[in-house]
């Protein structure tokens, strides 16, 4: 299965692709818009994108990208993130001038990193990029933060591991494709939904889950972009879109939104979605 990524070999968007599928081909990419590109077109299976960070929180892109596309969300994946301090053999972290990765891992670092005083801190395009940029500038004044393997692939050395704020920093990635997933294994659904902007019409729309029992375990609001101050509400629901109850709430949240569009309904990752079961229902 051929797998398309975000970033350099090395990057975490790569891991966790390796994590749903052991033996996938991956496919690095230079953006995230190349990602669903490369899915759409069919020049891969599928592709694997980040969604939102235990410490970060959401990456806004990617659910924009989500609705520009006519793909579907198959299954998701949850890798625990590390961050390392890398630089080429040799250097040490007093004498750092400047460290550089992707935005997400530098605010996931920003206590840290308050302890360079006077370092430039520069945000990339990806951490296994930065990884890389560090290995061929020849410098030993500049540091990266990535993950322990893309120091590996570019020949770094760690200065220092598990520099994150919080212990606990997860990234939750999602898995596209042109095919839904086979609906006898999903667990949850991912929707998007806007509504008139008129009093309790939110209330309105979220209640055809509550009045039914329906967890949801996300949402979030995205501008309507040319509309100003109008919005969509992405929703993750713990239940399968062919259920009958959810089935109900979103026939009936199309009597009170504006519109609604299934993103996908698949199985979702925990303690019962192992990687061997989650790499069983990839269509």
């Amino acid at each position: 299965m051929w797998i398309a990524f975000q970033g350099e070999p090395g990057a975490y968007s790569e891991a966790a692709a390796r994590r749903l599928v052991p033996d996938a081909e991956t496919v690095p990419c230079q953006s995230f818009e190349d990602v669903f590109a490369a899915v759409a077109a069919g020049r891969v299976s599928r592709g694997i994108v980040p969604m939102e960070n235990s410490i970060g929180g959401s990456i806004h892109r990617n659910y924009d990208l989500l609705l520009e596309h006519d793909l579907h969300i198959v299954a998701e994946v949850e890798l625990d993130v590390d961050h390392c301090l890398l630089a080429r053999p040799g250097a040490t972290a007093t004498a750092l001038k400047v460290v550089y990765s992707h935005p997400q891992a530098l605010a996931q670092c920003e206590q840290y990193l308050r302890r360079f005083e006077g370092v430039e801190i520069v945000a990339v395009y990806d951490t296994a990029g930065s990884a890389k940029m560090v290995a061929e500038s020849g410098r030993t004044d500049a540091g990266a933060i990535a993950s322990r393997r893309a120091g590996e692939l570019f020949g770094l050395e760690v200065l220092a591991e598990a520099i994150q704020d919080f212990a606990s920093n997860i990234t939750r990635f999602v898995v596209i494709g042109r095919a839904p997933a086979p609906e006898a294994e999903a667990t949850k659904t991912s929707l998007v939904f806007t509504t008139s902007s008129t009093p309790g019409s939110l209330f309105k729309a979220l209640s055809c889950f509550a009045l039914r029992d329906i967890n949801l375990s996300k949402l979030e609001s995205r501008p309507i972009r040319g509309r100003a101050w109008e919005y969509m509400f992405y929703v993750d629901v713990d239940a399968a879109r062919h259920a009958p109850s959810c089935a109900r709430a979103i026939t009936h949240l199309g009597e009170v939104a504006k519109w609604v569009r299934v993103l996908g309904s698949y199985r979702a990752w925990g303690a019962s979605a192992s990687a061997e079961q989650a790499l069983s229902m990839l269509p």
